[in-house]
């Protein structure tokens, strides 16, 4: 076996944080968080089924301070991954691959996740949510 020095990739220290690459890998991550609130909903629905006793206690802990942070974030989540997975097909279409473009849809999904999160909270605060 030859004993010679290969050279090793590159690990994220060496590179600088960008847009894209924060972008690239929330997608990634907020990918996971929906499929855990998918099982949060599937148990809202079970409990839902199970009767009211069940349901009082689901809607207790989604009531609950620590719930609705967890559906503060999923429902950010849910908005960042829509936000970007537009971005996505847009880019498909081979529609704003120019460096500029890229960091300036990468931006403008960020923010716009933080907006729809933002209007869909207070429509829901205010009344507006069941």
């Amino acid at each position: 076996m030859s004993s010679r020095q290969r050279p090793l990739s590159p690990h994220l220290q060496v590179y600088r944080w960008q847009i894209q690459m924060v972008t690239s890998i929330l997608h990634r991550a907020t990918g996971v968080v929906l499929a855990a609130g998918a099982l949060v909903i599937a148990a809202g629905l079970l409990s839902l089924m199970l009767g009211p006793e069940a349901w009082a206690c689901f809607t207790g802990v989604a009531g609950a301070w620590y719930g609705k942070a967890f559906l503060f974030g999923w429902s950010w989540a849910f908005a960042y991954h829509l936000c970007n997975g537009i971005r996505h097909v847009v880019q498909d279409f081979a529609i704003g691959y120019s460096i500029p473009a890229f960091i300036r849809s990468s931006w403008l999904s960020v923010v716009g996740s933080l907006v729809i999160t933002g209007l869909l909270w207070a429509c829901a605060l205010n009344g507006g949510g069941a």
